[in-house]
């Protein structure tokens, strides 16, 4: 499965450490309502009047920067890249992109994982309310669970882009049946959205949870990694720069993937991947999503899981109920 997003210049201790910080400010403020509705009111008003003071010289720092010409296209590219700043600067409404073009980009960013698996993603328009209208396009070559896995890939790089949308609303490709998606990411309190895009804290979907795989942060091109993530088994490839994870499972001999092998497809370019299963010798498409390459397939398929990095964390996506066979 394709990294959903480019790497940050950011440090891995440093993006934990912020991240840390904006976690304890929201422990901080729901211990103070064990002194009782006025303590918690008083808290939360505290951190408003830090946040707006910091705020106003934030916005004053950019507009001497701006008079002074040095604002340009380089510097606000760089400020958006860098994860702790963006997120400030998202908290304090003066991130330098507009909500219709972070969306865009983190649907760009999703594609070659998207393309992986034969689908793609459309914005259809962002409301004034914030809610975020999309529509997913193509399939996963037949695999059942395809549609849950890419609206899950997309909502999590939305979510990552622009914490303060309220909704994402998904709809099926013309054809289909249109599904609503519904309310996916609320709103959340002030600094939360500091590390609201952390995976592991549920991902605003009851159907998965966001797991961090710090090992696959050094895992070399060609390389597999056997682990598990909430509970659930995975096999994780890398091609070049490019991420795949998949439930740690044969889909021919149902074995775990122990001593699987990765290699190119015979006669294949230099970006092609086939993932062997030792036990049974089947062998796996990466890019098409897990398909079975071998004869007797009969529609085998790997159980294909989302994957979001940024360059200081890797994390996949873990249903809340185990992948069902495909």
């Amino acid at each position: 499965m394709t990294e959903v997003t480019e790497a940050s210049s950011q440090a891995p201790e440093s993006s934990e450490a912020w991240r840390a910080t904006g976690e304890r400010i929201d422990t901080l403020i729901a211990a103070s309502a064990a002194g009782g509705v006025v303590a918690r009111e008083r808290s939360e008003e505290l951190v408003r009047l830090v946040t707006d003071f910091y705020g106003a010289g934030l916005e004053r720092l950019l507009d001497l920067v701006h008079e002074h010409g040095r604002l340009d296209d380089e510097i606000l590219a760089a400020l958006a890249d860098d994860d702790l700043v963006a997120s400030v600067l998202l908290v304090h409404g003066l991130h330098p992109y507009s909500v219709a073009t972070r969306v865009e980009n983190a649907l760009e960013s999703v594609r070659p994982y998207l393309g992986s698996h034969g689908g793609d993603v459309e914005l259809l328009g962002i409301t004034d309310e914030g809610a975020v209208r999309l529509r997913l396009l193509g399939s996963c070559d037949g695999c059942p669970s395809s549609s849950a896995t890419l609206e899950l890939a997309v909502q999590g790089a939305v979510e990552a882009a622009a914490p303060e949308i309220t909704t994402i609303e998904v709809e099926a490709a013309e054809g289909a049946a249109a599904e609503a998606a519904g309310p996916l990411v609320p709103v959340d309190a002030l600094f939360s959205r500091l590390h609201d895009a952390e995976p592991g804290n549920g991902g605003g979907d009851a159907g998965a949870t966001w797991e961090l795989v710090p090992a696959l942060l050094a895992l070399e091109s060609g390389g597999v990694e056997r682990f598990t993530a909430g509970g659930l088994p995975v096999v994780a490839c890398r091609i070049g720069t490019d991420l795949f994870a998949f439930r740690d499972r044969c889909a021919r001999c149902e074995r775990p993937m122990e001593g699987a092998t990765l290699a190119r497809r015979l006669g294949g370019g230099s970006g092609d991947g086939v993932l062997r299963c030792s036990a049974c010798r089947a062998h796996y498409d990466v890019r098409r999503a897990g398909a079975c390459l071998d004869a007797e397939a009969d529609g085998a398929h790997l159980d294909p899981l989302p994957l979001l990095a940024d360059g200081a964390s890797v994390s996949v996506a873990v249903p809340a109920t185990p992948v069902a066979a495909t």
